[in-house]
């Protein structure tokens, strides 16, 4: 006997929603966080492919985040304007399944591949003279291709043991996109299962890689302390400067929103904070490695210049 239990084909994604009128003013400073986006995303892409100087490890790593970044707000954004503009909010269950899944498993992803770039600034800093030999086509592939495939097994069983439980009546998800714990919210059972999933997940999924990003800076800071000059020393560190930047502002915001106590009170503040670590990133990632990398500040000045000069 399922009881109060009902079979949910559709959710409706309350979002921003708000009697003041504000959803055309979100609406824009979405569609804007959007487009910049894709476009600082993209053109760290074509840059990379198309600028033979960066073709190194460093920039394949790079190349594979901005893929990552385009393929993760692509989920989550487009749906959030539309529900901004229409008055329809609704989501299929299917397609709330494969909304968190995507973002579980991009998440899990771009941990490990921050970890693989950690892993390169290591090697090129703390033995430059084998980084060649080491950092070789098939192990940066590998690595990707292991970034990519870790978080795979974790997340599509979280996704599937949230979505193969049963929901209470309501179908309202108080939240922009599916988020883990605004679906486990809504469901009826026991959610044990569901947390002590989410422990190994952290631990496997986010413990790890953050803890091979902090052993590698270890080593890094103490092979550029022993750099005698100071110019020596600020162009080592300058090389994994913006790889530290965006490992912070990823780290930080998802920190700032899954350790923080969950309480009804704060759902809105929750729906905010969680802004700081699904748009937050995409955007600012791509502007980081183009202003605080000068081979990248280079390139693009290549492409932009021929334009500029005929104005």
């Amino acid at each position: 006997m399922r009881g109060n239990w009902s079979t949910v084909n559709t959710f409706v994604l309350l979002g921003f929603s708000d009697p003041s009128g504000l959803e055309g003013l979100f609406f824009s400073i979405f569609l804007t966080i959007y487009c910049l986006t894709l476009t600082g995303n993209l053109l760290i892409i074509i840059i990379t492919l198309a600028n033979q100087a960066l073709h190194s490890p460093m920039y394949f790593f790079l190349r594979n985040l901005s893929c990552l970044e385009i393929c993760c707000t692509s989920f989550i954004i487009p749906k959030m304007l539309e529900n901004l503009l229409l008055k329809d909010k609704t989501i299929s269950f299917t397609g709330c399944a494969l909304q968190m899944s995507v973002f579980l498993i991009t998440g899990a992803t771009e941990c490990f591949l921050l970890a693989a770039m950690a892993y390169d600034r290591y090697v090129a800093i703390c033995q430059p003279l084998h980084y060649a030999l080491i950092m070789s086509k098939r192990v940066c592939s590998g690595l990707v291709a292991a970034s990519w495939l870790a978080g795979i097994p974790v997340q599509l069983g979280q996704t599937f043991v949230v979505f193969s439980s049963h929901f209470c009546g309501s179908n309202e998800i108080n939240h922009f996109f599916c988020d883990f714990p605004a679906m486990v919210q809504l469901v009826c059972e026991d959610t044990s299962i569901n947390e002590e999933l989410a422990l190994v997940e952290v631990a496997f999924l986010g413990f790890i890689p953050f803890a091979l990003i902090f052993l590698s800076y270890m080593c890094i800071s103490s092979t550029i302390l022993k750099i005698p000059s100071v110019e020596g020393r600020r162009k080592a560190f300058s090389t994994c400067s913006s790889h530290l930047m965006v490992v912070m502002l990823f780290y930080g915001s998802g920190i700032t929103v899954y350790l923080k106590p969950k309480t009804k009170h704060f759902e809105d503040t929750d729906k905010l904070l969680s802004l700081f670590y699904t748009i937050l990133p995409p955007l600012l990632n791509p502007l980081i490695y183009s202003l605080r990398n000068r081979e990248v500040h280079v390139a693009l000045k290549k492409v932009f210049s021929p334009h500029c000069s005929l104005t």
